[in-house]
Parts: C-alpha cells; structure tokens; sequence
C-alpha cells in the first residue's frame, strides 16, 4: 500500500559544523599540540558574511509522495512460480523502501540514512540515478525497477563484532577544551559505530536487533545489518594531503544547495549524486566557482567561539583531535574559498537538516566514497 510522509526539516541558524551536547566525563591525558597534527580544519578562515550576504537558498522539498508509480495498465498474471527458485518476498513497505535504498546505495546515489523510510533524499537519489542512465526521472519505483531490486537478495546479512570494534568506542565529553585533550574523537557507543559503517539509522539498527540488548554487546556478538559495503574507517589514517588522481581531473563536482545534493559528473555523465547540509542563514555556502586544494583524511579541527558565534576570529581555541566524532567527521576537503571546505560530520543524523558554518557537509560514510571519487584541481560549482 503506497503511503505518504511530510519530510519536516528544521533549519538550526548560526551554528557550527554539528557541535551536539552528550554527558561529560573525565577526560583522559593532553595529546600533542597542533604543530604534532598533520592537518587542522579551520573554518574560522571563513568570511564573515556582509549585511547583504546571500541567504542558503529555501530548500526544494518536493519529492513523490508515494514511493510506487502509478500503474500504466493492468498487469499479466504471474506465471507460475517454477519448482525449486521460490525465496522470500519482501514482507513490508519497509522492506521494500530498504530494498530501494540498498540499491541506490550501492551504485554511489546517496539515499541517506538507511532506515526502510520514504523521504526526500530517497526520491532525490532515485531521480538522479534514473537521470544518470538516461531514465525518466520520476522519483518513483515503475515496473522495470521493481524487478531489480528483486536482486536484492538477501536484504540484510551479518556482522561479528571484534575487539578492535569496541577500541573505536569511548566516553568522549561534549565540551570543546575537554574534547581537545583527549586521544581521538570515538564513537560514543557500539551501536553509533554499527549504524555509521552500515549507513543506517541507530533506530533502524536497533528494529533489526530487537532481540539483543545492543547495549550489552561484547566482541565475537553477531548483529543484523543491511546488505551494503561497510563503511571502514579502520582503513583511514591521519593523512594531511592525499596524493594527486590526475585521471580525476576533469571530473567536475556540483552543488544544489537549494536541492541539498552534491553531483560529481565525468564528461557528460552523472556518476554518483550524495545528500549533504550546505551552510546556514549565517554564513551560506559560497555560491560560485572554485577549486579543490587539498583532501586530508582523519583531520584535526579548530574550535573558536568567539568565531562561530560573533564572526571575530580570537586566540581562544581548542584543537579537537581526528576520528568519527570529530566536528568535520573523517575527511576535509578544503576549497580554493578560504576557510571552506566538504566535510564528514559527527552527527549524520543532521544532514539536510542543521545548518554548518558555511561548509558542505555529508554523512561519514558518504565522504569516504566522494575522497575516492575526487582529487586536488578539481572544479567544484555551488549554486
């Protein structure tokens, strides 16, 4: 039964690259100062906006409201099934929507958090895959795709838990000068690190292991998870410029801050399309034309109050170390616009939905992809 859902975004104005409150602790040893660190983000190079700064456009929320497109004609009758091929079928709508975002997923067209929900930047991904090869752009699922997302198959495996799982898990603070003088930015439970490196919502993981008390996990535990690449951030490490891809460098990357989408386009063909938070009311994301100049994985980040609160740079900051929960999340890449750059985040429950420090921000698992996809040159149009 096709349903229908009121995506409701809430503009959070003025802040910065997702800085959320969670319980303090005691934090652990100092670690080295930022002359040690391979590469610090900072923001707080960006222009204070002038009176007359260009808002973040309204965002376009238009999409279908029903998933399913319309039937054209009254469908055959199935043919029998044949003996020895039957498997399940999906058993619910949330079945089916996961069955979507699995698909656009694993072809590099960013549905968001994977949570078997229909919504703005499942249409949206669906609309630029059907775009990208040469399909009506409907946004909905027509017959033809209804039968490749059968081949989606199983919709969800398995994942063991390891030791080295839980060392990527700590009680990390909330407050800038004590997260400055911890180790790494971690995860904050095992369930965030589950969720991030399968590109899903902590809720929907927690409906897909409602047997278990993911709270009590220990390593060698076996949990649900959908059936995508896994994000491995146990693959990156503190890298202050990623070598050059001159294979790369004619690719083109596009932001829709109105669409709140970021295309990267090779000649004439769209290939992978990811949903992002481009600036606030603040400070927009810069409309214009510019250039990458550096990709750093694992960075640093600068955190200055006085900045992001009254545009006035000030000597009074903190240097909040690498890792998931860093403000930029795992990769920076920074633009030829001084202070400004696409980012990961620490919360990709905002994306879309809260506004950054005029930077272009995506889900952890989506920067990965776009540092593989992009290199150092590259052109990159925000409108």
């Amino acid at each position: 039964m096709p349903y229908q859902k009121l995506f409701v975004v809430v503009g959070l104005l003025g802040v910065a690259t997702c800085l959320r409150a969670q319980q303090p602790i005691t934090p652990p040893s100092p670690v080295p100062q930022a002359a040690a660190t391979p590469f610090i983000a900072d923001p707080t190079q960006a222009e204070t906006p002038r009176a007359k700064a260009v808002p973040t456009a309204k965002p376009d929320l238009s999409f279908p409201a029903s998933p399913i497109a319309p039937p054209t004609q009254q469908p055959e009758a199935a043919p029998p099934a044949e003996p020895g091929v039957a498997r399940a079928e999906p058993v619910s709508e949330r079945e089916v929507i996961t069955r979507l975002q699995i698909f656009l997923d694993q072809r590099s067209f960013g549905p968001g958090k994977i949570d078997g929900r229909w919504g703005e930047f499942v249409a949206k991904a669906l609309q630029r895959y059907q775009r990208a090869n040469g399909q009506n752009a409907t946004g909905q699922i027509g017959p033809e795709l209804q039968q490749q997302l059968q081949q989606i198959f199983p919709i969800y495996t398995t994942y063991q838990l390891t030791d080295d799982d839980f060392k990527r898990v700590g009680n990390i603070p909330y407050k800038p000068a004590e997260e400055a003088k911890v180790k790494a930015m971690l995860y904050r439970s095992i369930t965030e690190f589950i969720s991030e490196r399968y590109h899903s919502g902590e809720n929907f993981i927690t409906k897909l292991n409602k047997d278990k008390n993911l709270d009590a996990l220990k390593p060698g535990d076996v949990v649900r998870v959908p059936n995508v690449p896994p994000f491995q951030i146990e693959a990156l490490r503190e890298v202050g410029s990623l070598p050059l891809k001159p294979e790369f460098a004619k690719r083109l990357i596009k932001i829709d801050t109105r669409y709140r989408m970021l295309d990267i386009i090779d000649g004439d063909k769209l290939i992978g399309s990811y949903p992002i938070t481009p600036g606030s009311q603040k400070l927009p994301a810069p409309i214009g034309t510019w250039k990458i100049v550096g990709i750093a994985t694992m960075p640093w980040f600068r955190w200055d109050e006085a900045m992001l609160n009254h545009g006035e740079r000030s000597e009074n900051f903190y240097n909040i170390p690498p890792g998931p929960r860093n403000p930029v999340g795992i990769a920076w890449i920074g633009l030829s616009k001084r202070g400004i750059g696409i980012h990961g985040t620490n919360s990709p429950d905002t994306i879309g939905r809260s506004g950054s420090h005029g930077c272009i921000r995506l889900a952890n698992w989506d920067a990965a992809r776009v540092i593989n996809q992009v290199t150092e040159g590259m052109t990159v149009e925000i409108f």
